[in-house]
Formats: structure tokens, sequence, C-alpha cells
């Protein structure tokens, strides 16, 4: 009750601050369970972190975006328990595990560092940056915003020593094709972190920009939102070829698609979950596809959320606290917080719909 009073009064503040320049909050809206301690300038981009040894230890790992600002993590009550700062405009975050390092097996935050043309490495959980100041991306372009890292969602391919750990990294701006860059991160034989270019590919409409990406590790595919066009879907392995395979929600949201993210009910089924920007809601697609046609995502419902223009969205299906039974989605909220929603009322709204 605490957390929801705070939050009541914090999004009539920055209502009533901002009046009509932000996309209004339904009446219907989904509350959040918890809303975070604010950051200094404008949080951005969510990832979740799992402690496999005790899941209520788990962390969110989220970015506060502008130019100082940095990467925060919270624990599962929404308190800032550690921050490393003053980085040249963070954007967007994503997790691995089991990560070998100077002859450690760790887990790491990869976040893009806009300003610095650069990817950044953060040990788990104590935001340690082991990447020696930053591992440059888009080398060579000279075009405004073709070497500015936004998005970035992370893969792995194979197993035990021939397992490869790939960065997918989308940017400010680029070219109709070849728009988001794939590299293999490694360990070199010195105990330094590396990146190799894979390839380029992913179409671009151009009407915007291309942030939010997320990574379905057990199907083996790469989603991100071509905003204000639709959301595209590729194979995350490279040696899979860099066919277009959907490119869907092309008329489903108000204006911004923005912030994807993966809800897993088993090793196949689920749900793409989507942030209608504009419209403060998410939409909801079946992860699996329909039918014989796993390619073919169509809307089941759009849900209204408290969230205020939602950025970057992250979801987990494991039981952190009692408070999320069936898991959580985390979404970042314009007043400087993320948002802690229970997945369990998220699917009371799903399995209503599918009923109608």
């Amino acid at each position: 009750m605490r957390n929801k009073a705070i939050y009541l009064l914090l999004s009539m503040a920055l209502l009533s601050s901002c009046k009509d320049k932000l996309a209004p909050v339904a009446p219907n809206a989904l509350q959040p369970l918890v809303v975070t301690e604010q950051t200094v300038f404008d949080t951005d981009d969510p990832a979740i972190w799992i402690n496999k040894k005790d899941p209520t230890q788990s962390l969110i790992i989220g970015t506060d975006k502008e130019k100082g600002g940095g990467l925060y993590a919270y624990d599962v009550q929404g308190k800032i328990v550690a921050k490393y700062v003053d980085m040249a405009r963070p954007n967007n975050v994503d997790i691995t595990y089991d990560f070998p390092y100077q002859n450690e097996i760790i887990d790491v935050a990869v976040v893009t560092e806009r300003k610095a043309h650069a990817i950044r490495i953060f040990r788990l959980p104590e935001l340690t940056p082991i990447d020696g100041g930053g591992l440059k991306v888009f080398e060579g372009e000279t075009i405004e915003g073709y070497n500015e890292p936004m998005g970035i969602a992370l893969y792995e391919s194979g197993t035990g020593e021939n397992k490869v750990f790939y960065a997918i990294v989308g940017r400010k701006n680029g070219p109709a094709q070849d728009y988001l860059a794939q590299y293999a991160y490694q360990t070199n034989a010195s105990g330094q972190i590396e990146l190799q270019l894979v390839r380029k590919f992913g179409a671009y409409s151009g009407k915007k920009e291309i942030e939010a990406l997320a990574v379905d590790q057990e199907l083996g595919y790469v989603y991100y939102s071509d905003e204000t066009a639709g959301v595209r879907k590729y194979y995350a392995d490279p040696v899979k070829g860099s066919e277009e395979l959907a490119f869907f929600a092309q008329s489903d949201a108000k204006r911004d698609h923005e912030g994807i993210a993966i809800y897993k009910k088993d090793a196949t089924t689920g749900y793409v979950v989507v942030s209608n920007q504009q419209d403060n809601s998410i939409l909801i697609y079946p992860r699996e596809g329909e039918p014989n046609q796993p390619h073919q995502h169509q809307l089941i419902t759009t849900i209204p959320v408290a969230a205020v223009e939602c950025d970057g969205l992250e979801i987990t299906s494991n039981v952190l606290d009692p408070k999320f039974p069936q898991g959580m989605l985390v979404m970042m909220s314009n007043g400087k917080v993320f948002h802690y929603y229970d997945w369990a009322a998220i699917q009371e709204k799903i399995d209503q719909a599918k009923q109608h």
C-alpha cells in the first residue's frame, strides 16, 4: 500500500507539471506493485538478473540515460542498492550468465554507451566494469548517428567450449538495410574482453529509429522495434542467415513501438510483449505464432498500464518475491523510475481476451 501511495503522489506531481504533454493513464490501467526509487536524470531500459542461489536476492538493472547518468541496481522492493555513474549517455542493457572471464565463470550486464560509441560490460552483482573502459562499435561510420549505439540484446550459440556469446546492437540512425550489428565477445588470452564483428543485418523503415531489441534464446530469434513502423523478426544465430522472418504489429500501436520482452511459459510458448508508448499500454502477441505458422504474430490484446510513455521493459516468469507468483514485468516510466507489475494480473487480462 505504501508503494502504491508513493506512486500515486509521483504520478499526480508528474502529470500536473507536464499537463497534456504526456499520454494520459487510462482509468482502468494496471497498477504496479512496486515503484523504484528515482534516478537523477531519465530512466530508459531495464534488465533482470536472477540470483540462482537465492531468487529473492535478484536485481533489476536499469539505465539512467543522460550524459552523466549510469547503471543502477535495484532490489525486488525497488530500492537502489548499487550504481555506476558518470557515463556518456548509457542507453539499453541486457544480461548474460556464465561468461568465461579470467579463469572464472561470471554473470555480466552489457550496456550501450551512446556518446562513447561503445558497449560496456559490468560484472554482476557488483556492477564492476571489466571492459577496460569500453569496446567500440560501428567503427568507421561517418554519418551522424550511425555510430551511436542504443539498443542491445544478447544471444548465445553452441555449448561448452564451443559456446559463442553475441551482442546484437542497434543505433540512433542507420541505413535501410544492415541497421543492426552483431558482435561476438570473448575474453582473449591476455584476459581482456574483445569484440569481433560477425554480421550487419536488419531492415529499417527510415521513419524514426531502432532502439528496443529482444532475443528469444530458446527459439533462436531476435525481435526489434522499427519505431512507428512495426516489429521485425530475424534469426539470432548468424549461421542461419539474415532473412526477415516477420514484420508485424504494423497497425497496432498508437505511434511508437518501443520496449520488447519475452514472457516464457515454457521452452517454446509464451508471449511477445511490446510497449505501446504513447498509449500507455502493452501489446501482447503469441510467442509461438499461430498453429503451423510460427512467424505469424497476431495481436491477442492491448492492456493499459500506469507506466507513462514507457521506453524499455523486461519480463521474467521466475518467482522472485511472493507478490509476483507468476513472475514480473518491469517497465520504465516517466518520473525517473521503473515499475514492477504482477504478471498474474496481466495473464488474467490475456485469458479474458482469449475468451472473447
